[in-house]
């Protein structure tokens, strides 16, 4: 079975086990600011859910306060572990909405082997082949997440190398130099390392191959000694604080990742007023703004909720209190 049919026959009771069945709600007091005007959610009850990394936690997190501020109970399903569990997640109404990324959704759930190049062409086959699906994608960020590789900046004195093409090369002229930290889906996903491995002529023997948790690495890839080469998010606020160099994917084969907000289709029929919430916040997001709300978490330690109510208030979008 493939991975996406995978992801739409979870049963219910696995669908638990990812913990699609708990939830707090969200108490914080916000107010309409320049969305949430009128209450348009008054009265309605909504799940908001996220993958498991900060970025998108709080991208959830933005989501749930945005509707809590027009009026809407909102449940916080957030931090559901993978990718496939909190799609499924929105598809079977489970939750509500989420920001999902449309390389993911054209690669890994669709089962397309090349991405789209024009980043609006990429979200508007996959919001017209999502809705089949009973899924809808409202219009996406500017914020695009790809993936990269990065190496910290003494081995990149070492090496040499720029370019996803140079490290290619430099492990067919000296294996031993290229070693990998990738966490458990870019290992496997079509548009992760099998799919770059490919596209490059990259040969990266399985032993040289490292996974483990996202987070720990940038700290790997920091310190030069478990892996020269890690797996990178471009809009993470730990490249610039790590000083990392970020190679250029110069083949371009990494799809765009644009983030945009995937709402099931049922929910938004009975509640028309979560586009309006979510268009001007969606259109604000960049990968500046990304990096700035990524760095809070990852570098200076903040909670995701804190991150996103303090920069919705900056941005005028919901008030407190």
């Amino acid at each position: 079975m493939t991975l996406v049919a995978a992801a739409l026959f979870l049963p219910a009771a696995l669908l638990g086990g990812c913990g699609l069945t708990s939830g707090s709600p969200l108490v914080d007091e916000v107010r309409p600011g320049s969305v949430g005007q009128g209450l348009p959610l008054k009265g309605a009850h909504l799940t908001v859910t996220s993958k498991n990394f900060s970025e998108n936690i709080v991208l959830g997190q933005i989501m749930g306060l945005a509707f809590r501020a027009a009026g809407a109970s909102v449940l916080d399903r957030t931090n559901i572990q993978g990718s496939i569990g909190a799609r499924e997640a929105v598809r079977s109404g489970s939750a509500d909405a989420m920001y999902e990324y449309t390389g993911t959704a054209w690669i890994t759930y669709l089962g397309h082997d090349k991405p789209v190049k024009d980043p609006h062409e990429q979200w508007r086959v996959v919001a017209e082949a999502d809705a089949r699906n009973g899924l809808t994608w409202l219009p996406p960020a500017a914020l695009d997440n790809t993936y990269a590789l990065a190496l910290n900046q003494e081995n990149e004195r070492r090496y040499g190398t720029r370019t996803l093409s140079d490290v290619a090369a430099l492990a067919a002229t000296d294996p031993g130099a290229v070693t990998l930290c990738v966490d458990s889906e870019f290992a496997a996903r079509n548009d992760g390392l099998p799919g770059m491995a490919k596209a490059y002529g990259m040969t990266v023997p399985a032993s040289r191959v490292q996974k483990m948790d996202s987070g720990i690495i940038y700290t790997q890839v920091s310190g030069g000694r478990s892996c020269t080469y890690g797996e990178v998010f471009t809009t993470d606020g730990r490249i610039k604080a790590m000083r990392l160099a970020v190679m250029e994917d110069d083949r371009h084969f990494f799809p765009n990742y644009n983030a945009a907000p995937e709402i099931n289709a049922r929910a938004l029929r009975k509640h028309p007023a979560i586009r309006e919430v979510l268009e001007p916040i969606t259109a604000r997001l960049t990968n500046e703004v990304a990096r700035e709300l990524n760095a809070e978490v990852d570098v200076e330690g903040k909670d995701p909720r804190e991150v996103a109510l303090g920069w919705l208030v900056r941005e005028g979008f919901v008030r407190k209190g």
